[in-house]
């Protein structure tokens, strides 16, 4: 495949669309069908016109988080496993002769579809997108197939896939753009599809954690705006889409380890690698995972509808013989049905 420059403003252009066609076509028949190669290269030829793409996730020496976002999704595969499980659960089932086609349009290195694989989940088909070409080239190096494409303008055909997954970085998405990308997923849904639209609610403890540790001490800073309720109702009404729901979900950081002490450390460590916070691992050398989920603990604290709080908590699991640190995080989750 071809070698992107490593910086975080990273060339892209028709050769390289034409890389990631060929090797889809390939690997996966059942999702080159799905993607329109004419949007796919009149696409790449713009980006090549504008002569770069910023990258916030290339490698972290250039100035991006990509390396220390790797590193993160390596060490702790299931540490955000749970809030996958569920919306993968929400994908409307495919048939004996096709699997659901998944376009997991913010999929990074193709996190989902390796967390669906490691839980025995058949029947899926999960094609891994992303406007970064450092994440999609990191995607192929894991065996998940994927594209280089816009949340707000998807290269695949009108009416072709089962579930559109807007997912874990959907504030990265600017708010002049977050209509024009439900109308996409509407488009390219096949009757009975699905929009999954998930992210975290302004004014939440995400949120506070964002603003307060991940913009200040990450590489690349932080500053985005995240959803309310409303608006994500709106998106869903407005492009089109015959049912629609908005709710919350549990979506907590999980790690384990052989004490109690180091299953909290280990969510620290995944913490820190997955925001790229450099900057505490500058201030802290001796302890940056101890900090960082020291921070996590105060800011992650959630009450509950009888208005208890729920905290992190360690719980030692007899069946495995290990310790486990659970971080609890509540996402918004809006759903929009396309009619059959």
């Amino acid at each position: 495949m071809t070698e992107y420059l490593t910086r975080r403003h990273m060339t892209f252009g028709p050769a390289d669309m034409a890389d990631h066609l060929s090797r889809l076509r390939k690997a996966a028949p059942e999702l080159y069908a799905c993607v329109d190669p004419q949007r796919a290269r009149t696409w790449a030829h713009e980006l090549a016109r504008s002569g770069h793409v910023e990258d916030d996730f290339a490698d972290d020496t250039d100035g991006g988080r990509g390396t220390s976002y790797l590193r993160a999704q390596a060490r702790n595969l299931s540490a955000r496993a749970q809030g996958i499980g569920h919306l993968l659960s929400l994908v409307p089932a495919g048939t004996q002769r096709r699997p659901a086609v998944v376009v997991d349009v913010l999929g990074g290195d193709g996190l989902v579809r390796r967390v669906a694989n490691a839980r025995n989940l058949t029947g899926l088909s999960v094609l891994t997108c992303d406007a970064s070409p450092y994440m999609v080239r990191a995607a192929w190096a894991a065996d998940c197939p994927a594209l280089v494409q816009r949340a707000d303008r998807l290269l695949v055909r009108d009416g072709c896939v089962d579930a559109v997954l807007v997912a874990y970085g959907s504030h990265h998405i600017a708010p002049e753009d977050r209509a024009e990308l439900a109308h996409e997923a509407y488009r390219v849904l096949r009757p009975g599809g699905v929009l999954l639209l998930h992210d975290f609610l302004v004014g939440s403890p995400m949120d506070t954690w964002f603003r307060d540790v991940v913009h200040p001490y990450s590489r690349t800073g932080h500053a985005f705006d995240h959803f309310t309720r409303e608006e994500i109702s709106g998106y869903l009404t407005k492009a089109g889409f015959e049912w629609a729901e908005v709710s919350d979900m549990a979506d907590p950081y999980v790690a384990t380890a052989a004490t109690a002490r180091e299953a909290e450390l280990e969510v620290g460590r995944y913490l820190l690698d997955m925001y790229g916070l450099a900057e505490i691992e500058r201030l802290h050398p001796a302890d940056a995972d101890h900090h960082t989920i020291e921070r996590a603990k105060a800011i992650f604290r959630q009450e509950r509808a009888d208005g208890s709080l729920e905290t992190a908590r360690v719980e030692y699991d007899g069946s495995a013989g290990t310790w486990k640190c659970t971080v609890p995080r509540v996402a918004v989750l809006g759903v929009g049905r396309k009619a059959d």
